[in-house]
């Protein structure tokens, strides 16, 4: 059964926001309504296009699945951006057969924001759901045949607890001219806004720079091990540490089988108050990696929660966040390890984890002991609960989620937003880096931790910092084991990042060709410009109005500058940060090569 928008008014407002050829306005389709009707309207918001879907029930009962879908012209549209790839996947316009809700998003991964630009970086349809907490499917891809475009968001394809009503909204963004960038974080601004999510405050110390034991150590961390680390990592200028898995666990017969206590193991931490002490007074902020949803078989906490894991089986289960003592049990254990052994924050893990497909055992038996129907409400409530109780501790504290669990809905709960694993994957870490920033608003962006060959010069590791410079930068190499000069060059750019992290972490963002995985990157401050070039020949422009720093992250010794005026003076600086040219170099063309190191920069002035 196909549901039309058909209320009054509706066409006339379809054909107003759709004057491209081939386009038409949102339509629903609902194969199987049941006792569920459908309402639609539309409004403007600044130049942008919202429908509304509300649906009603007369007696409670599940939601349908439903479409909202829409077509719009495909001319000048070449890639599509969305908040996270597959590790195949590139900013790719597939065609309607291969999938046309190729995407998923829900609070535990993602968010429901798709951009149609071209390789001007320049936004041709951004669209957006106000839903961040129940499962959306969505996308936007193109007919083979006419090269049209076609927007498209499915809601309820995963079963939910039956209700009356319902109402979602899309946001249709068909403005001309506009940056990409600046399109996906005012689309941001508008779920916030519709949604009536409110991020949560960013203490100062979510921006400084800082060390994990993770890739150094994976789980095999002991105390006097990072207690020496944590010396070497202030002397080179960080701030924070975070202690990563392994402290609650000697062994256990699968990776996370022992999880669930969340208490230090004696053989690696025999004091671990003690030992938090001696990181503090090393003059590092010290965090703790926990597993949110996480029980292994091997803990006690395994039989305490039987009959109140989420559907599944092996040596590993996930806690239904439904319960009420589920969610006291995580608050108290996360209080715990901020008050008793004074951690400055938490590191809470897999919450992408916490998800229930198929059907739902719950509703056989009433929803028994459970206070929340669905799950995404359920994780909602327990993070919530869970800020609440560790900013009343204390309430600079520090909470970083990461990538996939990232988005409107999390950064109420999250001051610290951190890119996917991906060790080793310069580019990689730069792309997730840049994605986040697109649609994270003022909340710190971190990188994946950086870890490069021991064996590298110079400046080859210095190409892992720069690519994540635009993010807070995290450190995973054993500090006691490389070779000094990559020490100095950790040294010079942790310096560098905190000289200009005003302008670096939250100035204007800009990054341009995400197609291109971003090989150009711009941030502009109050006072100063600074680029970063990641891909030889790339021409940066400079306007002669403020200070402009350009990064050479390439192994070419070359960048290609476009200025409308020379420059008063031009100082070229390498890796380390010393000056190289005692001339500046002429530039008095309009675009001009200019000598840089692999992995230096250059400072010009107006």
């Amino acid at each position: 059964m196909l549901l039309a928008a058909a209320v009054a008014g509706i066409a006339s407002a379809g054909n107003a926001i759709s004057p491209r050829s081939g386009a038409h306005a949102p339509e629903i389709r609902c194969d199987k309504p049941g006792t569920w009707s459908f309402e639609t309207s539309f409004a403007e918001d600044l130049g942008r296009t919202v429908f509304t879907v509300r649906m009603k029930s007369p007696t409670p009962a599940t939601p349908p699945e439903f479409d909202v879908f829409f077509t719009e012209s495909g001319a000048d549209v070449h890639n599509v951006w969305v908040p996270f790839y597959g590790e195949s996947e590139r900013d790719r316009l597939y065609c309607v057969e291969w999938g046309s809700v190729r995407y998923t998003s829900e609070l535990g991964q993602n968010y429901p924001i798709a951009c149609a630009f071209n390789e001007a970086s320049e936004s041709r349809l951004t669209v957006a759901a106000s839903e961040c907490l129940r499962l959306v499917r969505y996308g936007i891809t193109c007919h083979s045949t006419d090269a049209l475009l076609e927007g498209r968001f499915r809601f309820f394809s995963r079963a939910e607890a039956p209700r009356t009503e319902y109402e979602a909204k899309i946001l249709i963004d068909r403005r001309r001219g506009v940056f990409f960038g600046d399109a996906i974080a005012d689309a941001t601004r508008w779920i916030e806004r519709t949604a009536g999510l409110r991020p949560c405050r960013v203490p100062e110390a979510a921006f400084d720079p800082l060390y994990s034991s993770w890739y150094a150590f994976w789980q095999d961390v002991h105390d006097k091990e990072l207690e020496e680390e944590a010396r070497m990592a202030a002397a080179l200028g960080m701030k924070t540490m975070i202690l990563d898995d392994g402290w609650q666990k000697e062994s256990s017969k699968s990776y996370y089988s022992a999880t669930g206590d969340w208490m230090p193991v004696a053989s690696r931490f025999p004091d671990f108050r003690g030992h938090v002490d001696k990181v503090h007074a090393a003059g590092l902020k010290y965090m703790l990696w926990l597993s949110v949803p996480f029980v292994g078989n091997e803990s006690k906490a395994f039989k305490r929660f039987e009959g109140k894991f989420l559907p599944g089986d092996g040596d590993v289960r996930i806690l239904d966040p439904r319960f009420p003592e589920v969610r006291q049990y995580l608050v108290d254990t996360y209080v715990r390890c901020v008050r008793d052994w004074d951690f400055d924050g938490l590191k809470l893990d897999f919450i992408d984890s916490i998800v229930l497909d198929g059907a739902d055992p719950a509703e056989k038996d009433g929803w028994a002991g459970r206070d929340v129907r669905t799950v995404p409400e359920a994780v909602d409530r327990l993070m919530k609960e869970v800020y609440a109780a560790l900013t009343s501790v204390k309430p600079d504290v520090l909470i970083e989620f990461r990538q996939k669990y990232t988005g409107p809905a999390i950064r109420q709960y999250g001051n610290m937003l951190r890119a996917a694993d991906c060790p080793c994957d310069l580019v990689g870490n730069r792309r997730r880096i840049a994605d986040l920033r697109l649609a994270s608003g003022g909340t710190a962006v971190h990188s994946d931790m950086l870890v490069w060959s021991r064996d590298d010069t110079p400046e080859d590791a210095a190409r892992s910092i720069l690519s994540a410079i635009f993010g807070v930068v995290q450190y995973s190499m054993r500090l006691a084991t490389i070779p000094p000069p990559q020490k100095d060059a950790i040294r010079h750019w942790i310096a560098f990042s905190q000289e200009h992290r005003e302008t670096l972490l939250k100035g204007r963002f800009r990054p341009y060709n995400p197609e291109l995985m971003y090989p150009l990157i711009e941030a502009e401050g109050e006072r100063e410009r600074i680029f970063a070039v990641y891909s030889p020949g790339q021409l940066v422009l400079l306007p002669a109005d403020k200070t402009a720093y350009v990064i050479n992250a390439t192994k070419s010794g070359e960048i290609m500058l476009g200025q409308g005026k020379p420059p008063k003076s031009v100082e070229v600086f390498d890796t380390f940060g010393n000056q190289i040219e005692a001339e500046p170099p002429s530039l008095s063309d309009a675009t001009t090569p200019i000598s840089v190191p692999a992995s230096g920069y250059a400072r010009l002035e107006w």
